[in-house]
């Protein structure tokens, strides 16, 4: 199943795109992209909330209880919160991040946004984040990039870009990688 050239296969297609649908009805597809991506962002942060979501130890109930408390305290309420409630009562709790991801996927192309995960082994400065995000708009047809940049020192230098499918490593370590392979070669 496909809607607007995103691909929806599967369980967390059609929940996002029932979702968004929905999102839609209500004029808050905004909203419910910005209370996923904080509800997200808590599941990256936290060992436990990504315990509960993923483990079938926990009853529905246990973990529609858990998560209220979360919600609330995350300030995530509305059609996101009722979402969210639903996928637990349905047991499709462990699909959520996959389910987060589409709607993302689907609010982006409504938008003409195309996102872009970028990993520095230092901070980029504003000039080559403009200049970055200028060339991946180019490469991206012109679309409007969203940068997702994340540091991490052991690339050395360089960047790695992943845009949609595509993927650049121009990273320092991978080139070293790619020199000593060839030393062990030649030697």
């Amino acid at each position: 199943m496909a809607q607007d050239g995103v691909s929806l296969s599967g369980v967390a297609g059609r929940y996002a795109s029932a979702l968004y649908e929905l999102a839609s009805e209500k004029s808050a597809t905004d909203e419910v992209a910005a209370a996923l991506a904080a509800f997200q962002r808590l599941l990256d942060e936290s060992s436990d909330l990504k315990r509960l979501v993923r483990s079938p130890v926990f009853t529905a109930q246990e973990q529609i209880k858990a998560l209220n408390a979360v919600l609330e305290k995350a300030g995530v309420s509305g059609i996101a919160a009722n979402f969210i409630r639903l996928v637990a009562a349905k047991r499709r709790l462990f699909v959520l991040p996959d389910m987060i991801a589409a709607y993302q996927s689907l609010h982006d192309k409504a938008k003409g946004l195309v996102r872009a995960n970028v990993t520095v082994a230092t901070p980029l400065k504003p000039d080559h984040e403009s200049a970055l995000r200028q060339a991946l708009g180019t490469v991206s047809g012109g679309k409007s990039v969203s940068l997702d940049v994340r540091i991490d020192p052991s690339i050395i230098g360089g960047l790695v870009v992943k845009l949609g499918s595509r993927m650049v490593d121009a990273s320092v370590r991978t080139k070293l990688n790619s020199i000593r392979t060839r030393m062990k070669e030649v030697g």
